[in-house]
């Protein structure tokens, strides 16, 4: 009888805790960021996956990660189905980092982070460092052709002479 009642007590704690923790939302965004200034994607939020929720107040944040700088979005429903539209305006260029607040469990959904505006210019090659590599790789491959010539040479005459018969 004891062996089965501390088992039965820890999964009454389990799910007591389950219950306790209340449901979940998925949240789906579409599109995804561009890298434009400009963005409204549409937000469909599901409770446990499944039923689309109409009636909550979702909020898309976003924060520059360079800066810090963050702004809050709220959304209009689009009709029924759990689904919100956005209007989000990026105040500058950057790396964005985004999330949206379903509105419905608490929850934060967090999505891959997007560069807004042109990222900074790579430095353009050094054309005479180029040139340099490229006149170092001719002189190396002459090098070693010379080398293979000097070599074979070498082994021909000192080969053994066969007598003509």
């Amino acid at each position: 009888m004891r062996t089965l009642l501390v088992p039965t007590a820890l999964a009454a704690l389990v799910v007591a805790g389950a219950a306790a923790a209340g449901g979940f939302a998925t949240a789906g965004i579409s599109p995804l960021p561009d890298g434009s200034a400009t963005w409204e994607p549409t937000v469909t939020i599901r409770a446990h996956g499944v039923t689309p929720m109409d009636g909550l107040d979702p909020v898309l944040t976003i924060r520059n990660r360079d800066t810090g700088e963050v702004r809050r979005f709220s959304a209009d429903p689009v009709g029924s189905g759990g689904q919100y539209r956005f209007r989000v305006e990026f105040p500058s260029g950057g790396t964005w980092e985004y999330t949206v607040a379903d509105g419905y469990a608490g929850q934060v959904h967090t999505f891959a982070p997007v560069q807004v505006g042109a990222p900074a210019p790579a430095a353009a090659p050094d054309a005479r460092g180029s040139l340099a590599w490229t006149i170092g790789g001719a002189a190396a491959l002459l090098g070693a052709l010379a080398l293979l010539l000097v070599v074979g040479r070498r082994a021909r005459s000192s080969a053994p002479a066969t007598a003509a018969g």
